[in-house]
């Protein structure tokens, strides 16, 4: 019986979640796509724009010792097909729930063997999300800026201990703390 209010709040959480993927906007690529009204796009004036666009979030953030890098040209965005779900302990019982979605920036083409070693992937990830969640990483402000890149240094040094330095980042899409 101790396991029922656990077992609803999982339920809770991942119905939530699916309803929040569901309902959220389109990207504003998909945005400017419909308003352009079929017309031609010069890729690489975007590209470029993009890369500048990039730059100048780096400068503006005013030398917090890492600096956006621009989108590389020939990058593959693939987003990964389930939610992470971590439990956060507290003490011995489980505080809070943590679920998350993940895609990762690789060469052009690395697809295929993203979706080939994602259970390894899942695996080595999941162990980076459970010791970022035992040290203390998903309590308090969780969101901060450090917290959160010590989290994608950490994911991106699996991820490349999996498939190599072919993946240039891991991205986290999506991010949801539910208390129960």
């Amino acid at each position: 019986m101790k396991l029922l209010p656990v077992i609803l709040g999982v339920v809770g959480l991942a119905g939530g979640a699916a309803a929040g993927h569901f309902m959220k906007p389109p990207p504003p690529e998909e945005e400017m796509a419909a308003e352009s009204d079929g017309a031609e796009n010069d890729h690489g004036a975007a590209e470029s724009g993009e890369g500048e666009k990039y730059a100048a979030a780096g400068q503006a953030k005013g030398g917090s010792g890492k600096e956006e890098q621009p989108p590389l040209e020939n990058a593959d965005f693939i987003k990964l097909n389930k939610q992470f779900v971590v439990p956060v302990l507290e003490g011995e019982r489980v505080g809070a729930l943590i679920v998350m979605s993940m895609a990762i920036e690789a060469e052009q083409g690395l697809g295929n063997l993203v979706f080939e070693y994602e259970p390894k992937l899942r695996d080595e990830f999941l162990q980076v999300l459970f010791r970022h969640a035992q040290s203390g990483g998903f309590g308090g402000v969780f969101t901060a800026e450090q917290v959160m890149q010590d989290l994608r240094a950490s994911l991106l040094h699996a991820a490349r201990g999996v498939l190599g330095s072919r993946v240039h980042n891991v991205l986290l899409t999506d991010i949801v703390r539910q208390d129960i």
